[in-house]
């Protein structure tokens, strides 16, 4: 099956947009991450920074990408279990080895297992339709689940919102010391992470992947609609997605971030518009194409995204060294954090595009698939992601 370019455009968008989120998880103490008044009233522009990654990226191209793994699933079907089943287990293994030798923040794994689980209802749903509706049901009732959790959290802010002075320098210690204390309380954060898989957010994962699945069957995600309807569907779904954030955004900044607000219930609104929101975007790009197409930021973009772990893991590889190497970490802003984000496009850019002129794959994919056929998957001539 030939390479679906547009797909690797928006999979090199994502990608990218990712890190605008994964910034300040690498640059700042863990309760920075939703909160920007974790230490303190912010200033205006970090609280302005917050607002605007909060509209235009958070959530956002973690769904999308989300939607694109369900499309590269329904995709890979014809491959058979063997393969598919292969293939997950070494993004498993690659996910676990990432979040507890090197970064805490690792979404392969979650991928990997939520993955295992969605293939078979692509595979065994036999509507596009009703694979549609089983994914916008799941989506909701992970979403929903924030509404029960924040009822049963009480009004006390958590040391995971608002952390002390030492929690803050002991979080400091361990990641820019390394070495076994930090792989411990990487071991103690993926089990965290696991309950939060299971309680929440695998729901809306599993929800978004057989979303991107009905719609690679249904032939949306292939551009087969016209690309008036791909752009009036980006106005309406982006509309609606920021009329329903917009209110929840404002909500967190008058209410100061208050944990009972902003830590669950105003969470929602976000939730809910990041899938009409991700979808918009890749409205816009297949409405878009053929003038994007033409562009020579297109075809690097697209190169990222042909190199979709490879780039994944070389975020974590830089920014690593950049903050917890070299000792940056907890030492910008939120503002200065997103400065960092275009160097990082940059190298994104440059070594995907070198790369490519000389071979096929990317490393990591080239390693994913050599090992996919050694867990027993049966390789064909030409592979579609």
């Amino acid at each position: 099956m030939p390479r679906i370019h547009t797909l690797d455009f928006i999979r090199g968008l994502a990608i990218l947009g990712i890190l605008l989120l994964n910034i300040i998880a690498f640059g700042l103490p863990h309760a920075a991450y939703l909160n920007p008044a974790w230490h303190g009233q912010p200033s205006l522009h970090d609280a302005w920074s917050w607002a605007l990654v909060s509209l235009f990226a958070q959530i956002k191209f973690l769904a999308l990408f989300a939607l694109l793994f369900g499309a590269g699933l329904q995709m890979l079907l014809p491959r058979g279990k063997r393969w598919l089943q292969a293939r997950l287990t070494w993004l498993v293994l690659f996910g676990f080895i990432h979040s507890i030798l090197l970064w805490d923040g690792d979404i392969l794994l979650d991928y990997g297992l939520i993955g295992l689980v969605v293939w078979r209802m692509i595979r065994d749903v036999g509507s596009s339709r009703q694979l549609f509706n089983t994914g916008v049901l799941l989506y909701i009732i992970g979403s929903c689940t924030l509404l029960v959790l924040g009822m049963a959290s009480g009004h006390q802010a958590n040391r995971s919102w608002l952390p002390d002075f030492a929690e803050v320098q002991f979080e400091t210690f361990w990641k820019t010391r390394g070495g076994w204390e930090a792989i411990i309380n990487r071991l103690d954060l993926f089990s965290s992470g696991l309950i939060s898989l299971a309680v929440q957010y695998g729901w809306q994962l599993a929800g978004l992947m057989m979303i991107g699945a009905a719609l690679m069957r249904s032939g949306w995600l292939r551009g087969t609609f016209s690309q008036v309807h791909y752009r009036r569907t980006a106005l309406m779904l982006i509309g609606t997605a920021w009329l329903i954030q917009i209110p929840g955004i404002y909500l967190q900044w008058i209410t100061g971030w208050d944990f009972r607000w902003a830590g669950f219930f105003l969470q929602l609104p976000p939730e809910l518009g990041a899938p009409l929101q991700a979808v918009g975007y890749a409205a816009l790009c297949f409405g878009y194409w053929p003038t994007l197409s033409r562009l020579k930021i297109t075809h690097a973009i697209s190169c990222v995204g042909r190199m979709a772990l490879t780039n994944y893991l070389l975020q974590t590889a830089i920014c690593t060294t950049l903050f917890n190497r070299l000792g940056w970490f907890s030492q910008l802003d939120r503002l200065q954090l997103l400065a960092v984000v275009p160097v990082v496009w940059l190298i994104n850019i440059l070594f995907s595009v070198l790369w490519l002129r000389y071979f096929h794959q990317g490393p990591m994919e080239w390693l994913w698939r050599k090992l996919t056929v050694l867990g027993g998957g049966q390789p064909l001539e030409k592979s579609p992601s």
